[in-house]
């Protein structure tokens, strides 16, 4: 038997992932020393108050098959808080939503032909029906179409009216001027990441009673405030023979240094740039994202895709998913659009422009809006929120292991990810977060300590 000590654990970045790893390594002996740059923790699960629960700033919500944080929850005895709901979509098009859930409602959808609707359904089993046998291994390999392009997947493997009246304005919203660059990998990972769906009523989706605040102060108390330092920017990662030996704290205009053994970068590439010189190729999107209170709901559904023009990508009422009673009656809704460049004007937007925008675009869809129906809007914008899953992307991402690539001892765990592919997900985050406390876990057992072997 052999014994080792445990090693000083430096985490940059206080998100779920930052967390996550936190939380493996403490169980496993190790000290570890949380520095988050912002006020506060949870990345982009931070929340806003409101009259009853706590919502998150970016919208949240978990699919079946989001295992590990379904497996995180139970252990921090959260197990019996979260709760598995319906969440209805429907698609705006033309000026008039259409439901997507039942079977009955998609037969209805009158923007595709029939044919149209047993290819698109065939797709999202991942059935192929393109030859005169049908192929249920087509898509078992994802990574096999990481080169092809999603629109180029999409004509060949479904038709050309359902790439131009469902998933072109899909694309649109979401990537934007960069929709040609994405690869049909991505598309394939969101059918697979897709879970559970109740036929009668539509997607069976996950959220805490409370929010994923429960979730984000569960780890907090578990791991211990005292080991999280927020107002913490680390500036550098200093190293000694080739081997992580320190990091450069700077708080509150004072400078200090913190002995660890290994670091562990849960945070954005740029961060992990700035920090140890290791350059990432990904790109990124941002989102501009606001919370919008109202006396009256806008709509009846959790889920709004939009094929109109719209100044945002999507509109989710919140309170057609999780009960208005758990906010003080309030009704929420999210307005989201992603930022394709710092140069949009969206993302060059003050506040109050960005919530004028929001309103004026629900009007216009939404004729019967009435503005005094509001009764607060709070806006978050993330520069860089979700990759672009271009074609090759799968060569840009940062290994978890960057011990020959900066130095030994040196981890990242943020976005740019294998965990984070083909989708990102506060799932992902956590088995991110967990891989880099596996491997420093590994790593520590091939350093015996003198008088600890047997």
């Amino acid at each position: 038997m052999t014994r080792t000590d445990a090693d000083t654990v430096g985490i940059v970045g206080g998100g779920i992932a930052g967390l996550a790893a936190a939380y493996r390594l403490q169980n496993r002996g190790h000290d570890v020393q949380v520095f988050e740059a912002s006020d506060s923790i949870g990345g982009l699960a931070a929340t806003y108050e409101t009259a009853g629960d706590p919502i998150e700033k970016f919208y949240h919500h978990l699919s079946k098959s989001e295992h590990t944080i379904v497996e995180l929850a139970s252990e921090l005895g959260l197990g019996p808080d979260l709760e598995w709901r319906v969440g209805e979509n429907a698609y705006y098009v033309d000026g008039d939503v259409h439901p997507l859930d039942t079977p009955l409602e998609i037969l209805a959808y009158p923007h595709m032909s029939l044919y149209d609707k047993v290819r698109l359904a065939a797709l999202t089993k991942e059935i192929d029906l393109r030859g005169p046998i049908p192929r249920l291994d087509t898509y078992e390999d994802i990574e096999a179409f990481e080169e092809v392009p999603v629109k180029e997947f999409l004509l060949e493997h479904t038709t050309r009216g359902i790439y131009e009246n469902f998933f072109e304005p899909l694309l649109d919203a979401k990537f934007g001027s960069r929709k040609e660059e994405v690869s049909a990998a991505w598309l394939l990972g969101r059918v697979k990441f897709r879970g559970e769906r109740d036929l009668r009523r539509g997607e069976i989706l996950g959220y805490f009673d409370g929010g994923f605040a429960r979730l984000i102060d569960a780890l907090i108390g578990t791991i211990g405030r005292e080991t999280i330092t927020t107002g913490a920017s680390v500036t550098d990662v200093e190293l000694s023979d080739g081997r992580v030996d320190r990091l450069v704290v700077e708080r509150d205009g004072n400078e200090t240094r913190h002995e660890v053994d290994s670091v562990i970068v849960a945070a954005m590439p740029n961060v992990l740039e700035e920090l140890t010189g290791y350059e990432c190729d990904i790109e990124f999107q941002g989102t501009v994202c606001s919370v919008v209170s109202l006396e009256e709901s806008l709509m009846d559904t959790y889920w709004l895709n939009i094929a109109d023009e719209a100044p945002f990508g999507a509109l989710l009422e919140h309170t057609n998913f999780v009960p208005r009673s758990r906010y003080g009656g309030e009704h929420l809704l999210y307005a989201a659009s992603y930022i394709q460049s710092p140069e949009e004007d969206l993302w060059k937007m003050d506040d109050a422009e960005v919530e004028e925008t929001w309103l004026s675009g629900i009007e216009s869809l939404f004729p019967e809006f009435d503005r005094e129906n509001v009764n607060w809007i709070r806006t978050a914008r993330n520069p860089r929120s979700a990759p672009v899953y271009e074609r090759g992307y799968l060569d840009m991402v940062v290994p978890y292991d960057l011990s020959s690539a900066v130095g030994e001892g040196v981890y990242y765990a943020g976005m740019a990810s294998r965990a984070q592919y083909p989708e990102r997900s506060l799932n992902g985050a956590i088995e991110a977060g967990y891989a880099c406390a596996d491997l420093i876990e590994r790593a520590d057992r091939r350093q015996p300590i003198a008088g600890y072997a047997e």
